[in-house]
């Protein structure tokens, strides 16, 4: 059985070893650092991490927890597998990583599917491609972002969810977003509850409208009374109509003299034979 030898580890400098400036993930924790140098130390490094080659160094592609632990142990040299690609590429791959291990919050997800997009000049339907999503799934992602970064730092202390954040885009500002967020919190509301809560904020804030709506059908029933009186006189009825506005009220009075009514009745009426 012939074998062929691909992406060989070879051992290089930690410290000549630097971040992808496109890491997507923000926060580590240092209880899962310390565990996980204590796995190394025990069992050694089960994967390498990759990197590409640079003028002053290498790059990180995949495996900063990796190397962090590494350091942490003072080792000078840490197996690596070398990879020769452009920067889109291995900021990609980083994010990759990072996804599917279910390593970032759905904000780290959305800063860090932002930033390729504009670092490198790509399009929704390009990243979204290049990371096998959907490009709704990478344009809602996005939207996260809208949210007041009080509210998505109030949204990762309580561990609410990506469809929690999702139904807080519908509040305008950020102080209904904490509002929002806190009822939900306190109440232990799911995603359908939180989506019928919201609906139900909303729902509140449109009275408003509604009496906008009504002072434009008062102006229909004034033009009606305008053209009532109009009708009037074009057969012959001498109506005036006239308008006075009294502190909260608008009076409408509308004359018609007896005779011209009376007179129009009679000419209307059917002759008996």
């Amino acid at each position: 059985m012939s074998e062929r030898i691909v992406n060989q580890v070879v051992l290089i400098p930690v410290q000549e070893v630097y971040p992808n400036p496109d890491q997507p993930r923000r926060d580590f924790s240092e209880e899962g650092l310390a565990e996980l140098a204590g796995s190394i130390q025990q069992n050694g490094l089960l994967q390498p991490i990759s990197v590409r080659r640079m003028p002053k160094g290498y790059e990180l592609i995949a495996g900063e927890r990796r190397l962090r632990a590494f350091k942490r142990l003072g080792n000078q040299e840490i197996p690596a597998i070398v990879e020769n690609m452009d920067a889109l590429t291995s900021s990609t791959l980083a994010l990759i990583e990072n996804l599917q291990r279910a390593d970032l919050n759905c904000f780290e997800q959305a800063y860090a599917i932002g930033g390729l997009m504009k670092a490198h000049g790509v399009s929704q339907s390009e990243i979204a491609q290049k990371l096998g999503m959907a490009q709704s799934t990478v344009a809602n992602k996005l939207r996260l972002l809208r949210l007041s970064p009080e509210a998505r730092a109030k949204i990762l202390e309580y561990g609410l969810t990506e469809r929690h954040a999702r139904c807080l885009l519908k509040l305008e500002t950020p102080e209904a977003q904490l509002e929002a967020i806190e009822h939900i919190c306190r109440r232990t509301l799911n995603v359908a509850q939180s989506e019928r809560y919201i609906a139900d904020l909303l729902e509140k804030q449109r009275p408003r409208q509604t009496r906008m709506l009504i002072l434009k059908d008062v102006r229909l029933f004034i033009n009606t009374i305008n053209k009532a009186v109009e009708t009037m006189k074009q057969a012959g009825i001498n109506a005036k109509a006239e308008r006075d506005e009294d502190g909260d009220f608008i009076c409408f009075t509308v004359r018609i003299p007896k005779k011209s009514a009376v007179q129009n009745e009679k000419r209307l009426q059917p002759k008996l034979g």
